[in-house]
């Protein structure tokens, strides 16, 4: 009897990429081609592109029985994606990528030796130099992982990227936590796993635009933090104990200036600015609680973390492996 092959799952976010699909996909198949002792299934996620990128999938799913795709009923976003394509990924091995061809293909073999030959349970991918990043931009990406350093108790590389090689029991793990707030690169740094990482020069996205705004970006920042540190209540509860020392303080200085010298209560002016500034401080740190507790209010409702409108599975004539 032959020994079954082994399979590995490329998962592959995709949002309005119809210009670099063809590319990626010859990529792709060339992986395939040269791993001939495994076999393959490429899972693209269309997370609600508007443009020719699920038709485009389409085209390939019908030729080719290895091409898988899942398509949401809206743009449910990476984490979402990310996460569709590891829970309905078959193999024994499973990787992600990003469509935009930054990260090449051609690295899956390299990944895949390291975990069979060394022992590793993941293989992960990080760069010390974005060609694609403006300076402002590495300036704050260098910023933000020092912070997250500090704050947070699990381990963040700077530079990593999404792009990674897991075993099955790895990507088991990342499945069995359901919460709605994602921050994936958060969660395979929790599971733990003995994780390789190797240092890359990424290439320039060979078509379109990247689709992370400087808002989004701030705002995937913020869900790393909240998802992994309560630093910012701790240092909340800090400055609010500040703020009444400094009050103490103040009232005794008060108090003892009026009994020596008899001064009278003057200076409004400064009064109200000081109002002004701790309502402020305050402000600020009911919006930090608010933002936690917005957290848990998404988590108690469940809600499902993306839609499927519509898979592989609904083209007629195609047959593919059940789950």
């Amino acid at each position: 009897m032959a020994k079954r092959k082994e399979k590995l799952s490329i998962v592959i976010p995709c949002y309005n990429e119809e210009e670099v699909l063809p590319a990626l996909y010859k990529e792709l198949k060339k992986v395939a081609k040269e791993m001939s002792m495994l076999t393959f299934e490429f899972i693209f996620i269309n997370d609600g592109s508007q443009d020719k990128t699920l038709k485009i999938i389409k085209t390939f799913a019908k030729k080719d029985k290895r091409v898988r795709f899942i398509s949401f009923s809206r743009n449910f976003g990476k984490e979402a994606a990310m996460y569709a394509g590891l829970e309905n990924s078959l193999g024994d091995y499973v990787t992600i990528i990003d469509a935009d061809l930054q990260d090449s293909p051609s690295m899956i073999e390299e990944m895949y030796t390291s975990i069979k030959n060394e022992g590793y349970d993941c293989v992960a991918l990080y760069t010390k130099n974005h060609k694609d990043y403006s300076l402002l931009r590495k300036f704050f990406t260098k910023c933000w992982y020092i912070l997250i350093g500090k704050i947070s108790s699990i381990k963040q590389v700077p530079g990593a990227r999404d792009f990674r090689l897991m075993t099955r029991r790895m990507v088991d793990a990342i499945l069995e936590m359901k919460e709605y707030n994602r921050y994936s690169k958060g969660l395979f740094s929790f599971v733990g796993f003995n994780t390789k990482w190797i240092n890359v020069e990424t290439n320039k996205r060979m078509a379109g635009k990247s689709k992370f705004n400087f808002f989004k970006l701030f705002k995937y920042a913020l869900e790393g933090i909240l998802a992994f540190s309560t630093a910012p209540l701790m240092f909340a509860a800090f400055i609010g104990l500040l703020f009444c020392l400094i009050a103490f303080i103040a009232i005794i200085v008060i108090i003892a200036k009026t009994l020596i010298f008899g001064d009278p209560a003057t200076g409004w002016p400064s009064l109200a600015c000081i109002i002004i500034f701790t309502s402020g401080v305050q402000l600020f740190f009911f919006g930090v609680m608010g933002m936690y507790l917005s957290k848990v209010y998404l988590e108690v409702k469940r809600r499902p973390l993306y839609i499927v409108k519509e898979t592989e599975k609904d083209q007629k004539g195609v047959e593919y492996e059940k789950k």
